[in-house]
């Protein structure tokens, strides 16, 4: 109990000590604060304000279709149609937030006009606001790129800095630029937010990036309607064509036999009966492929709206600035941090010097 009470009131003095020793040094503390304050009002002042464009929408399930297919796999596999095939399962679950960042989509954006009543695009805009072409004055190669020129003109060398570019801008916006991300887990609204110090960039590369996503979305889930339509549209047609054959046969057969011999009914009785057998049977295989038709032709209309849109960037966008107030109160408390930690560094290795020096 004794060494106990020794040892807390030795941690006490030691406390006491150093504070003490920084009350000695509150000048240095303070003035170093003070330096951090302007620096933080500097900083406040030079950076630039971030403008960021969100837009919030809600993806669709793949249920969509599902419950009017289901009685058309037997004519559907004499046409050679997969008509019970999901193809949604591209866009479930966090598949589609990296449709987002891909490079793909986001090439297609940066290449994309910035406005359409001007000659610019949002990668030439991207180039500006971050002043790349500094960087690039000792490249003319890299200066001298158009962004605008077919990929498959330029020559190998050309074509390879072109793509160099292209995905360190891609980069730099994954990671600094884009963010992509569901609201809740357990909801299907997925927000997609873009900042940069340029308002226009931002809505703009926003909207388009949207809806860059949203065609290739469509395209890529009803491209199986879209096919089959087409498949059944030749198969009703060739059956049609088939069966208004048949349809012609039987009336040519009549009108060979005018005055047909009644000992001679084979003449025009079986290829009449052929023929209509041929034009009945064609007549119900028409019925279903036309029904089956109208059932994909349905389909397809349910799987296009595939993203509801909820909310989309307007301006004036949200800006995000460090304010005066805010830079010189951070900036005082960081380097003031800094100061006391400096301090009490410097102290300890002064004690442990005069230890070493007490002790030899």
């Amino acid at each position: 109990m004794e060494d106990d009470e020794i040892s807390f009131k030795e941690l006490i003095l030691a406390v006491q000590g150093w504070l003490s020793y920084l009350l000695s040094r509150w000048k240095v503390i303070l003035i170093i604060g003070i330096l951090g304050g302007i620096v933080g009002l500097g900083y406040s002042v030079l950076k630039k304000p971030l403008y960021t464009a969100s837009t919030t929408f809600v993806l669709e399930g793949n249920d969509v279709g599902k419950g009017g297919l289901g009685g058309l796999s037997g004519v559907a596999a004499m046409a050679g149609i997969n008509l019970g095939g999901d193809v949604g399962g591209l866009f479930q679950g966090n598949n589609i937030l990296e449709l987002y960042k891909s490079r793909r989509m986001l090439e297609q954006t940066l290449l994309s006009k910035a406005n359409p009543d001007k000659d610019e695009l949002l990668i030439e805009r991207y180039i500006a606001y971050n002043e790349i072409k500094d960087d690039w004055k000792d490249q003319p190669e890299l200066l001298n790129l158009d962004f605008r020129r077919d990929p498959e003109i330029l020559d190998s060398l050309t074509h390879r800095l072109r793509n160099g570019a292209i995905s360190s801008f891609v980069n730099a916006i994954r990671s600094d630029v884009l963010l992509v991300e569901k609201i809740d887990k357990n909801l299907s609204i997925i927000k997609v937010d873009v900042t940069s110090p340029d308002e226009v960039f931002s809505k703009v590369f926003n909207e388009t990036l949207v809806r860059k996503v949203n065609e290739f979305y469509v395209q890529t889930k009803t491209r199986k309607s879209t096919d089959n339509i087409v498949i059944l549209e030749q198969k009703v047609d060739s059956v049609r064509a088939v069966m208004t054959g048949a349809i012609y046969s039987a009336a040519r057969v009549s009108d060979a036999t005018p005055n047909l011999n009644p000992t001679r009914q084979v003449q025009r009785i079986a290829p009449t009966q052929e023929a209509q057998f041929s034009a009945e049977a064609n007549k119900a295989i028409l019925s279903q492929l036309l029904q089956n038709l109208e059932l994909t032709k349905m389909t397809f209309l349910q799987e296009q709206p595939l993203i509801q849109l909820v909310d989309t960037p307007v301006y004036p966008l949200k800006i995000e600035r460090v304010g005066k107030i805010k830079g010189i109160v951070i900036g005082g408390f960081f380097f003031a941090f800094l100061a006391v930690f400096s301090v009490i560094l410097s102290k300890y290795f002064q004690n442990i010097m005069a230890e070493d020096n007490y002790g030899k």
